[in-house]
């Protein structure tokens, strides 16, 4: 690869619905740039990107891939193109956050086919929260069905004015042999081997161009007075001046460009490539904004700065070993530079740097501002790191994570595999941060938390593949709690002989319920020494450990109050362990008269949802035994619900949500507390416990 200057790199994002193309479009384009003899594909597992055998497998990204490659646009100068293509399964939404956070464009990839469908309205408003450029690609366009003008008006209903068609299909579906460029009123059309030539505008569609010339050209020169004046006048502009005015409207997210081609057949694929280094932003037009203690800062893209980098993905290789991608936010980079890990505040060591083609490296010597690279065997620095010089910290904001609702527990197959279970996923989610590790209190598993079903079968895959750890999965207990209803006064009592010492402790202790979430009080109301203070507190042991263990049902004892009365020792058989044993005794007894109550966990559910969903959602939420507490339309025309339920009721919400309206629909979650089962579940629940 050359070397470029910051104002020549671009930085590129490929998103949109899962199963589109995108993948098959980055192929496309890495064939066009002479990187690959010919067009590799997700189907046959040829795929330069799609190289896990995850992916292979399910056929579709799973993963970010980066691939780095050099063009030469149509403007003769040679551009530096990083491209990010991005999983479409809404279970690997971090992918997708992970290639935002260094991208300055965002090319959102449409089936010509199939529409604008749930995963590219999500990837859409993701990309707009966070006011990157964009642009759109109308692919299979060969396909049967395919519809361009249909989309292109798919774009404006549904996100809104600014989507400017600059190219035009010649042909649709099997007859797709063309694009006819808008802004130059030209015909591009292409031959069976993909290369193009120009020709003038077919007569068919010479009537139906200029229409569309005229409005996009008025669309471009009205966000700019000068030529909106010139225009007025009845001034022509050349497709330079026009593409120069739209390249600052597409940096300033006002207009869209919208192209066409198809991925498998090579059509408007080069056009493709040459508008994103001539309408696409450099890093240098795109300043970053980071934390300088506590003030936020614009760092510029300026190689002649110290190197200031940032670490958006970290993958694990089983041959060279970790992985770590970042963007070098400023300066120059060379080998063997050391730079603060301002999470860790350790230094860390840079040895070689690589350009990414897939898992294809290529070494180079630097690395500007504005590039994206990467670098081998970093000592701890993870995914969201900011690496700075020492003499001047600096933060770069962390990439945002899902939340990962659904869990499961891991059941190692073998002693070695439980041996080796706590450091793989230690790497599992240094590799994929959007997992994480917890721990079942009730049956001391491991529990693995993923965003969803295909998020964890992927994860549970590469445990195997990747640090050879087997496991199954079993569900999650659910945490229920007990608690008593009534006050008891009781009498726990050990009393053993058998030659020696023996264990002699008598307690009294009046046990009360006390409000939900009060958790545990203990009151010392002994007097007159009746139990002597050491033993006060092996009592205080023995309650505690009788709540924990729930009397023999493995369903801890909350939100009670216990006060030591009064009791007896003997001055040779009393000993912390009889005191602890007696209270323990005395305390399960205290539960079982104190009218017991089963307490399952309640959460808070906060629904976003299309209108159209609302019904459904509410009924769903009513049959979980939901208490709705409000419903309410926010200024993005979505319905938001707020509802009590109980936990149990949303163990596989998720992906029950997701189906219920057609993937449109996300939840967050608040646990608030424990309230009474109903006593028609007691039953069932007790046998749960007691078969475990």
């Amino acid at each position: 690869m050359h070397d470029h200057l910051t104002e020549q790199i671009r930085n590129i994002a490929l998103i949109g619905h899962g199963g589109v193309g995108k993948t098959t479009l980055a192929e496309a384009l890495l064939h066009h740039a002479g990187i690959t003899t010919r067009a590799g594909t997700v189907d046959d597992g040829t795929s330069a990107l799609d190289r896990d055998p995850e992916e292979i497998q399910r056929g579709s990204s799973v993963s970010l891939a980066v691939a780095s490659f050099d063009w030469t646009a149509s403007d003769d100068k040679r551009y530096r193109i990083n491209l990010l293509d991005t999983p479409g399964h809404p279970d690997f939404e971090a992918e997708v956050d992970a290639a935002l956070s260094v991208a300055d464009l965002a090319v959102l990839v449409v089936s010509a086919a199939d529409g604008l469908e749930v995963g590219s309205q999500s990837a859409w408003r993701k990309v707009a929260e966070r006011g990157l450029p964009r642009m759109v690609f109308v692919t299979r366009e060969d396909k049967h069905r395919a519809d361009f003008e249909g989309v292109v008006a798919q774009l404006s209903s549904t996100f809104g004015p600014g989507f400017l068609p600059i190219e035009l299909p010649l042909g649709e579906e099997a007859a797709f042999h063309g694009v006819a460029d808008v802004l130059a009123e030209q015909a591009h059309e292409y031959g069976s081997d993909g290369a193009h030539h120009v020709e003038p505008l077919p007569a068919e569609v010479v009537a139906h161009e200029h229409e569309v010339h005229d409005q996009v050209v008025e669309e471009i020169v009205s966000g700019d007075d000068d030529q909106l004046e010139r225009y007025l006048e009845g001034a022509d502009f050349t497709p330079i001046e026009l593409e120069r005015t739209l390249a600052g409207e597409v940096l300033a997210g006002t207009r869209f460009p919208v192209l066409v081609g198809s991925g498998v057949t090579g059509v408007g694929v080069d056009r493709l490539a040459d508008y994103l280094c001539e309408l696409g932003p450099s890093p240098a037009d795109r300043p970053v904004t980071v934390t300088a203690g506590d003030r936020s800062v614009a760092i510029l893209a300026d190689a002649s700065e110290p190197p200031l980098l940032f670490v958006f993905k970290t993958i694990s290789d089983q041959y060279v070993g970790r992985i770590s991608m970042f963007k070098v936010v400023s300066g120059t980079l060379r080998p063997d530079t050391t730079l603060r890990d301002m999470s860790t505040g350790g230094d860390e060591r840079l040895h070689a740097l690589f350009h990414l083609r897939g898992p294809e490296q290529t070494q180079v010597n630097r690395l500007v501002a504005g590039d994206i690279g990467a670098v081998n065997k970093l000592s701890a620095a993870a995914t969201g790191s900011t690496l700075a010089p020492a003499s001047q910290p600096v933060v770069v904001p962390t990439i945002p994570m899902p939340t990962a609702h659904l869990a499961v527990a891991l059941v190692p197959l073998t002693q070695s595999d439980d041996d080796k279970l706590s450091e793989a996923l230690q790497r599992l989610t240094q590799e994929d941060p959007s997992l994480t590790v917890g721990h079942d209190e009730l049956s001391r598993r491991a529990v693995l938390h993923g965003v969803g079903d295909a998020h964890l079968a992927v994860a549970l895959s590469r445990l195997e593949r990747k640090y050879g750890v087997k496991v199954s999965t079993e569900e999650v207990r659910v945490p229920y709690r007990r608690t008593i209803s009534r006050s008891v006064e009781i009498e726990g009592r050990l009393k053993k002989q058998s030659g020696g010492h023996g264990q002699f402790a008598v307690v009294n202790l009046r046990v009360s319920p006390l409000e939900r979430g009060a958790g545990f009080e203990f009151v010392d109301a002994v007097v007159g020494g009746a139990i002597p203070k050491q033993y006060v507190s092996a009592v205080r042991q023995g309650v505690e450990d009788a709540m924990a263990t729930g009397g023999g049902t493995g369903i801890p004892i909350v939100d009670v109050k216990v006060e030591c009365l009064d009791g007896k020792t003997h001055s040779v058989d009393s000993s912390d362990m009889a005191f602890k044993t007696a209270a323990a005794t005395g305390f399960n007894e205290a539960i079982e008269k104190g009218a017991p109550v089963l307490l399952e966990p309640i959460s808070v559910l906060t629904v976003r949802v299309p209108i159209d969903s609302q019904g459904d959602v509410l009924g769903d939420l009513s049959a979980r035994r939901g208490r709705i507490a409000s419903s309410v339309t926010d200024g993005d025309g979505e319905q938001v619900i707020t509802a009590e339920v109980p936990t149990p009721e949303i163990g596989r919400y998720a992906m029950e949500l997701r189906a219920m309206t057609a993937g449109r629909g996300r939840y967050s979650v608040r646990h608030i507390g424990h309230d009474a089962l109903p006593d028609n579940l007691i039953s069932k629940v007790l046998a749960e416990y007691a078969d475990s």
